[in-house]
Formats: structure tokens, C-alpha cells, sequence
């Protein structure tokens, strides 16, 4: 099973296995990684499971659509490599793939 790492906010690294299909964000609150606040569930409707994708991995997950895109703008300290986790669905190919989580509590 692919594995994701998670780095709070606090610089705790978790590394956790995702089962593919799963969202990034799926795979934080079935581990209980700080900081993945989800509020929507996963409808690209809040912005709080906003993290920072590690720069080794930003050209290796897929582009944002124009709403993820626009939720966005309504994160906390948007950056280049700002996503929304349930927007990245996890697969074999993202395997090891490393996540900064934004400070969603706000």
C-alpha cells in the first residue's frame, strides 16, 4: 500500500500507509494527523485541509481544477504549492509522496 508523509505543523513527521483511491485528505483523518481539519468532508468546500505539497513533488501530482482553484483563495497563507488534500486521490505512482500541513485551525 502506498505511503504518505505528513509533516504537522510542529515539524512531526507521520508516515502513513493510503490505500489508493483514497484522497490525501481521507488518509490524514483515518490516521489522525493534526492539523487535517476537514470540515467539508472532502467537497472542496473549505479549505481546511489546505497543505503545502513538498517541492519534489509538485510536477509529479495532477494539475488543480478552476474550483480547488478558488477554494484556495480562501485558505490561510496561500503559497505556489498550496493544494487542497481531498482534491489528490492517492495512488502507487505517488507512493512516499510527502505533505506539509498549513495551519488550518483559524
Amino acid at each position: 500500500m502506498p505511503k504518505v508523509i505528513y509533516i504537522t505543523t510542529d515539524e512531526a513527521r507521520h508516515e502513513v500507509e493510503v490505500e489508493a483511491g483514497y484522497s490525501i485528505m481521507e488518509g490524514a483523518i483515518n490516521n489522525n494527523i493534526e492539523g487535517i481539519v476537514a470540515e467539508c468532508g472532502g467537497a472542496c468546500a473549505c479549505a481546511t485541509c489546505h497543505s503545502y505539497i513538498d517541492p519534489a513533488w509538485t510536477d509529479r501530482i495532477p494539475s488543480m481544477d478552476d474550483m480547488e482553484d478558488s477554494m484556495l483563495d480562501a485558505a490561510f497563507e496561500r503559497k505556489d504549492n498550496s493544494r487542497l488534500t481531498c482534491q489528490i486521490e492517492m495512488s502507487d505512482a505517488l507512493d512516499g509522496i510527502v505533505i506539509h500541513v498549513a495551519d488550518n485551525d483559524y
